[in-house]
């Protein structure tokens, strides 16, 4: 993948080990240098998921670099749109001066994201959009199109395009989420997918113990089942681990969206053949290299470039999105190197 092989490996460890350091502070957590420093918060859709932390690993790596800057990492304990606005609405109290969103709800966030734009907070999102009246832009990990056929892709190359298939997404409100299972639908109605029919779609609302469960209920209902796509990194673990618990390994097949730090002890057991993923730590570099910059005064409307730090720039669509890379694909031939890293 062309954003992950464009850092070094050198690079990734350093940013590896500025994650086991912030790992152990509680949170939310600041990245303190001055009094007089602008203040950007990064709040996303939980805490305790290690994706997360990782992009804000990049964000602190991101204020560092430029400095004058501090981040705070903050997020509700469950992943609703309600816990949300109430942590939106204390750091607007605090006038910070960005906030970056991975919303729970793209348009239960929208009145706070008005809130905060009319007292002179810039608000973007990334990861999970909120709609478009509540932020200035979206920052994509990869393009939609890309994402939802590289797990069709990935589940029919285990399969040989025989078999079928479930998807176990996060909520039915994230808006990545139905953005990468439509594009998916998409890819799926290509004739080399005739003999494997999608047949059904459950949510493990982005926390692990309900992921499981479901996953165990969609072997249940399907016995023939035979691959699982689901594209958040919860849900692809919970699920994983539920296909090694119940002795299906070589029965069912799991992909999706995973780190590797997570998903290799599943790789190299057989219950997943192959998974996907950008790296977080340079999603939440990106990010917050584009806050800076519109803090900054960059123009970050539609049709306009942005910048990115080390990691380049992107344009802006009219839809106000804009892509930081393409997906990555890993297996066995990989994961064990890059679960060192994230």
């Amino acid at each position: 993948m062309s954003d992950i092989t464009r850092t070094s490996r050198r690079d990734l460890l350093k940013l590896a080990a500025i994650g086991a350091a912030g790992a152990a502070l509680p949170m939310p957590f600041i990245t303190r240098a001055r009094a007089d420093n602008k203040r950007i918060a990064m709040v996303v859709k939980n805490l305790g998921n290690s994706y997360f932390d990782a992009c804000a690993n990049g964000a602190k790596q991101a204020a560092a670099e430029v400095g004058g800057f501090e981040i705070i990492y903050t997020a509700p304990t469950k992943a609703t749109a309600e816990d949300q606005i109430a942590i939106i609405d204390s750091l607007i109290a605090q006038k910070v001066d960005g906030i970056i969103v991975s919303a729970n709800d793209a348009n239960a966030l929208v009145p706070v994201g008005k809130k905060a734009a009319s007292r002179g907070i810039k608000v973007i999102s990334f990861d999970s959009a909120i709609a478009k009246d509540g932020r200035i832009m979206h920052l994509n990990a990869s393009s939609t199109p890309l994402i939802g056929a590289k797990q069709v892709q990935m589940i029919a190359k285990t399969l040989k395009g025989e078999g079928e298939v479930a998807i176990l997404s996060a909520a039915s409100t994230m808006t990545n989420q139905n953005s990468w299972i439509a594009a998916m639908k998409e890819e799926w109605k290509k004739p080399e997918y005739a003999k494997m029919p999608l047949v059904a779609t459950v949510y493990g609302d982005d926390q692990d113990d309900k992921s499981y469960r479901e996953m165990q209920a969609l072997v249940k209902a399907h016995p023939n089942l035979k691959g699982v796509i689901s594209p958040t990194t919860i849900g692809i673990r919970s699920g994983a681990k539920a296909i090694i618990d119940g002795g299906l390994i070589g029965k069912v097949f799991i992909t999706g969206l995973g780190l590797p730090s997570e998903m290799k002890d599943a790789v190299l057991k057989g219950a997943c053949d192959s998974f996907a993923i950008w790296n977080p730590v340079e999603y939440g570099y990106s990010s917050t290299q584009i806050l800076i910059n519109i803090l900054n005064g960059a123009d970050a409307s539609a049709g306009k470039t942005v910048k990115m730090g080390k990691k380049g720039e992107t344009t802006i669509g009219d839809d106000g999105e804009a892509a930081m890379g393409e997906p990555f694909e890993f297996n066995k031939s990989n994961v064990e190197e890059f679960a060192k890293i994230f």
